[in-house]
């Protein structure tokens, strides 16, 4: 197993739920044989050619047999990380709404190509100890990983096979968030209202289509945004405070450093 801070790869998944991963998400590419496991309530069968990403909680990862001749690579990236190497797109936000019903993607011969050379470039970034620019490296190779994942969800997995009312009404606020709302709105109250729904309701449905609460997902959107603006250094903090109409710089401060765990001066040392 090799690893950095925030990179740890290894070539099983029977670590998956240990407590050093808990602030990391894992990324597995199957070459061979074949892994059974629960999740969620669900049975899974992860085989050669498929790729899977548990975006959290690995400890829910229940059951976990793997065949004799079972050989993965596994890149476990912190959420941070994750976060900084993450394009300017939100459809990882709604890709994780799929992933969290099922987080195995079956390739395409070609994807299968693509995904191997990703999992090859990120190992080698990793092994690169004396390259001066190690860590704009492996950022890049992890960001490629990211885009072609997007690429391989948005393929296998359209957004129109969604089709019940709840999964309607979860997609209805998303649409809200990815048009920036939050930014001058991050009360569920709001949102509800928009939808026709009451708070209550419309948390619970989030819940039960992604996992997570919409409060998550508002402060999720919101947090994304806004580390990604304070690395653009023609921005102000008092530039950024006001596009999210904080009353104060510092009670902007206290939210970066809250849902962020860095102060804002910290997003450009």
């Amino acid at each position: 197993m090799e690893t950095i801070q925030h990179i740890i790869i290894d070539n099983t998944l029977k670590r998956i739920g240990e407590a050093q991963f808990t602030d990391y998400l894992c990324h597995a590419f199957c070459y061979d044989g074949y892994c059974t496991f629960e999740r969620n309530g669900q049975a899974f069968r992860f085989e050669a050619g498929d790729c899977m990403i548990i975006a959290r909680r690995g400890d829910l990862v229940l059951n976990l047999m793997e065949s004799e001749n079972f050989r993965v690579d596994v890149i476990y990236v912190t959420q941070k990380f994750i976060e900084l190497s993450t394009p300017q797109s939100n459809y990882g936000m709604r890709g994780q709404l799929f992933l969290f019903q099922n987080p195995i993607m079956k390739l395409k011969p070609e994807q299968q190509e693509i995904c191997r050379l990703n999992f090859e470039a990120v190992k080698r970034r990793l092994k690169q100890t004396e390259h001066h620019f190690r860590h704009d490296a492996l950022m890049n190779a992890v960001e490629c990983m990211i885009i072609d994942f997007f690429d391989f969800h948005a393929q296998l997995y359209p957004a129109d096979k969604i089709s019940s009312q709840q999964h309607q009404l979860m997609e209805e606020f998303m649409a809200m968030l990815e048009r920036g709302d939050f930014r001058q709105n991050r009360d569920i109250g709001y949102y509800a209202d928009k939808l026709c729904v009451t708070s209550k309701y419309l948390s619970e449905v989030c819940k039960k289509v992604s996992g997570l609460p919409a409060a998550f997902w508002i402060t999720r959107y919101t947090s994304l945004d806004i580390s990604r603006l304070l690395r653009d250094r023609s921005l102000s903090f008092t530039d950024i405070s006001d596009m999210f109409g904080f009353s104060s710089l510092s009670h902007f401060s206290r939210y970066v450093q809250t849902n962020l765990g860095a102060k804002p001066s910290d997003f450009r040392e």
